[in-house]
């Protein structure tokens, strides 16, 4: 084993994971805001312990000075999808992705694992600007649905307790257990159209909600105490009536008369 400084060896991997993610949440913001739908449901990321590369180095027969090449996921990002089309749509917006060069991709959701895993990789260098210029570092993107997600989580914890070597019982239902969350999976993505608009819709009523709410607090602060009373009243009144469509209404209204204060206009 050479005697590197592993903390300043990782630094750039840390640096790159906290960037990848921040990027990955901002995007998944973006489309959610355009499209009122963000095929990106959450997004993690890590970088591998200094013992999972030293045992990943062993393994692979990986000389230590060929680290950086050998060893592709000491950065890692997980990206989470509620469908398997999600996959395949964020696949396709990290290939066109100009802040990171797309090395190759693995898919093992087509071309699934003996063991039942399924997921979506995707190799990518991606620059970091350290103190001394920049680095390109290698990091390892997953894709996943929240299924295929549950499934790997509780494989890894048994790989990990076995020492990569599973009974042949555990490794037989730990199968039929990944065929049976990818047919959860498939029946998914079966209603998917159902889910995103029920989806969009309890959005838009939050989002109308507290556009309502926002702007007659915003009216007290004109000093149109009255209107806002009266909003206020109006508006608890359709919210036990659960009349959206009228709410929305309400919702006009109050953005209307916030715009005459702001104007100083009459009430």
């Amino acid at each position: 084993m050479d005697g590197r400084d592993w903390g300043l060896f990782l630094q750039p991997y840390e640096q790159a994971v906290e960037e990848l993610k921040v990027k990955f949440k901002t995007l998944r913001t973006e489309l959610k805001a355009r499209e009122a739908y963000a095929p990106i449901e959450f997004v993690t990321g890590r970088v591998k312990r200094i013992s999972s590369i030293l045992e990943k180095a062993k393994r692979l027969s990986v000389p230590m000075d060929k680290i950086e090449t050998g060893i592709e996921d000491i950065a890692g990002i997980r990206i989470m999808c509620q469908f398997v089309d999600d996959i395949r749509r964020v696949a396709d917006l990290i290939r066109v992705r100009k802040d990171l060069q797309l090395v190759y991709e693995k898919d093992y959701i087509t071309n699934y694992k003996e063991s039942g895993y399924r997921s979506y990789h995707m190799i990518v260098e991606y620059p970091v600007q350290t103190a001394i210029g920049l680095k390109n570092v290698l990091a390892e993107v997953q894709i996943r649905t929240l299924a295929m997600n549950f499934w790997a989580t509780i494989e890894h914890s048994l790989n990990y307790k076995y020492k990569e070597s599973l009974p042949e019982e555990v490794r037989l239902r730990l199968k039929t257990a990944a065929e049976a969350a990818f047919l959860l999976d498939t029946e998914m993505s079966s209603i998917r159209n159902e889910i995103i608009d029920s989806q969009r819709g309890f959005e838009e009523k939050s989002n109308v909600v507290s556009s309502v709410l926002s702007d007659i607090q915003e009216l007290y602060f004109f000093h149109r105490v009255r209107e806002a009373v009266q909003f206020q009243l109006r508006f608890n009144e359709l919210w036990e009536q659960e009349d959206a469509f009228a709410i929305r209404v309400l919702a006009d209204e109050i953005r209307s008369a916030l715009m005459r204060a702001k104007k100083g206009g009459g009430a």
